[in-house]
C-alpha cells in the first residue's frame, strides 16, 4: 500500500482524497475525502480573471487541507488544477498561493488529461461487471467545463467543452450580479442552445452516441440522484453506483428550472453552494442522454480525483 494525496480544484469546488492504494490489486482505501465549495471561477467568464475573493477561499481550504496530508501522513500529494484556472489571466498569483501553502505546485491540465483522469476514476471499479455494457460514455460535468471520455478499459477518445455548470449560469442566468429567479423559458434556451452546439464540437472527435452505459460524474450528477432517490439527506454511499432512468432526469431538470432559490435550497440533500447552479448541471446531463438516446445514467462518486490518486500511486 501506497498512502497518497490527491486534490482536484476545480471551478466550483476543492476536493481532497487521501487513501491508500494498492496497484496490485487495484484497490483504493479511502481514510479523508471532502469537498469545499470556493467558487475559484467566479466571474471568469466575464472579466478573464480570479477573484480576490475567489482565491482567498480557496486558499482557505488548501491550509485546511494541507493539515489533514500532514495528519495522515501521505507519502505524495498531487495537486490538479482544471477550467477556471486554465483560462484566467493571473493564474500565476493562484499557482504561487497553493506552493505556499502546500508545497507542490498545481498542475493546470489540459482538457485531454483531465478526461483521463475522469475515465480511470469512474471506472476502474466496474471492470469485470457484465450488468454494464461497453464501451463507457464518462461525461464530467463540472463548474467551467465538461469531459466526455469514451473507452472500454482505456480511453479512446475525450474532449472537453465549455459547458460547466458555473459558466452557463454565469453566462445565461446573472444580470447585475443577481441570478433570474427561476430561469425564464427564454434564458434556458439559450442554455440549451450552447449545450447543444458544444454536444456538436463533442461529437467532432467522440464517437457519443456508440456507448451503451453512460457514467455521470461530479456535483451536478451526484444532487439529481440525491434528488431521485428522495435522500434526507447527502449520501455517499447511496448514490454512489445508483441508475437514474432518463424520464427522472428529465422530471428533476425541469422541476429545478422552474423552481426559485428558496424551494432549490430546501431540497434536504441540495449543498448550498450548489444552489444557483444545479438548474444548468442538470440541463447538461439531460441534453447528453437525449442526444445519445440513452435510457440511465449510472452516478459514480469516484471521479477525476481518484484517478489523480492512481496517478501518483
Amino acid at each position: 500500500m501506497t498512502r497518497v494525496a490527491a486534490i482536484d480544484c476545480g471551478t466550483n469546488s476543492i476536493r481532497l482524497l487521501v487513501a491508500d492504494a494498492d496497484p496490485a490489486t487495484g484497490e483504493l482505501v479511502d481514510l479523508d475525502r471532502r469537498m469545499t465549495i470556493v467558487r475559484l471561477g467566479q466571474g471568469v467568464d466575464r472579466t478573464g480573471r480570479l477573484a480576490p475573493d475567489a482565491l482567498e477561499r480557496t486558499f482557505a481550504a488548501c491550509r485546511e487541507y494541507a493539515t489533514i496530508v500532514k495528519e495522515h501522513g501521505a507519502e505524495r500529494l498531487r495537486f490538479v488544477a482544471t477550467s477556471a484556472s486554465r483560462d484566467a489571466e493571473n493564474r500565476d498569483e493562484f499557482v504561487r498561493g497553493v506552493l505556499d501553502i502546500l508545497g507542490v505546485e498545481p498542475e493546470v491540465i489540459s482538457g485531454d488529461q483531465e478526461a483521463e483522469f475522469s475515465f480511470t476514476g469512474a471506472t476502474k471499479e466496474l471492470t469485470g461487471r457484465d450488468d454494464l455494457a461497453k464501451p463507457y460514455l464518462v461525461v464530467d460535468i463540472g463548474g467551467g467545463s465538461t469531459e466526455f471520455v469514451v473507452g472500454e478499459d482505456r480511453v479512446r477518445a475525450a474532449r472537453s467543452v465549455d459547458i460547466g455548470c458555473v459558466r452557463m449560469t454565469e453566462r445565461h442566468l446573472v444580470h447585475d450580479g443577481v441570478v433570474s429567479d427561476p430561469p425564464s423559458p427564454e434564458q434556458v434556451e439559450a442554455i440549451r442552445a450552447d449545450i447543444e452546439a458544444a454536444l456538436d464540437l463533442a461529437e467532432e472527435s467522440v464517437p457519443l452516441r456508440e456507448a451503451r452505459t453512460l457514467v455521470g460524474l461530479a456535483g451536478s450528477v451526484t444532487t439529481v440522484s440525491a434528488i431521485a432517490q428522495d435522500l434526507p439527506e447527502y449520501d455517499s454511499e447511496a448514490i454512489h453506483h445508483s441508475r437514474v432512468s432518463y424520464e427522472r432526469v428529465r422530471e428533476i431538470t425541469g422541476r429545478l428550472l422552474s423552481a426559485t432559490h428558496a424551494e432549490r435550497a430546501a431540497i434536504p440533500s441540495m449543498h448550498p453552494g450548489r444552489v444557483d447552479v444545479i438548474g444548468a448541471g442538470a440541463l447538461v446531463l439531460l441534453s447528453v442522454m437525449e442526444r445519445i438516446g440513452a435510457a440511465e445514467v449510472v452516478v459514480s462518486e469516484h471521479d477525476i480525483l481518484d484517478g489523480i490518486a492512481w496517478s501518483v500511486a
